[in-house]
């Protein structure tokens, strides 16, 4: 039995629905899984979803109705990182708990440095952020796409930049 014949038709199938209810064009892992199911896999809060392509590495925590969406990089290899409730994590944000910056300059001999992110509840999170080891973001924080986060946030500020500067 020839199976991609019948897998590329699957495929298809799925794709022209996905096009017709959403408008919308995924990779293979999210038409055959659902968002919700991958966050409860991961042990994040209810309601909140995950896309198949989202990289989750080491000790990640996500609370209630927090969206994490595509491409995203959530990397608690370093420390724990943990996001609150009812954030938008958006698409191609990366969130770093480690790096080897020192260790590569000093050839090895300085060990990797790692450090916790906590990020809090009602976060947004623009496009292609990058998050640095260390930081915390407070509550109803809203960073910038294309940002730079390399030093805390306070809750309810607006930052956005490379790196994100506090705005007025």
């Amino acid at each position: 039995m020839d199976l991609l014949p019948a897998l590329q038709t699957l495929y298809r199938r799925l794709t022209a629905e996905m096009r017709s209810k959403y408008d919308r064009r995924v990779a293979l892992g999210d038409l055959l899984t659902d968002r919700w199911e991958i966050a409860r896999s991961y042990g994040f809060g209810a309601g909140s979803s995950c896309y198949d392509n989202v990289l989750i590495l080491g000790d990640v925590r996500v609370g209630e109705n927090t969206w994490i969406g595509p491409n995203c990089v959530l990397d608690g290899s370093g420390a724990p990182l943990v996001i609150g409730d009812w954030c938008s994590i958006s698409a191609g944000v990366q969130i770093y708990t480690h790096d080897t910056v020192r260790r590569s300059i000093s050839m090895g001999a300085d060990p990797i440095d790692k450090a916790p992110v906590s990020i809090g509840s009602g976060v947004y999170i623009g496009p292609n952020t990058v998050v640095a080891k260390g930081v915390s973001i407070g509550d109803k924080a809203v960073v910038g796409a294309l940002s730079l986060v390399n030093g805390d946030i306070t809750a309810g500020s607006r930052a956005w930049g490379s790196p994100a500067r506090l705005q007025p």
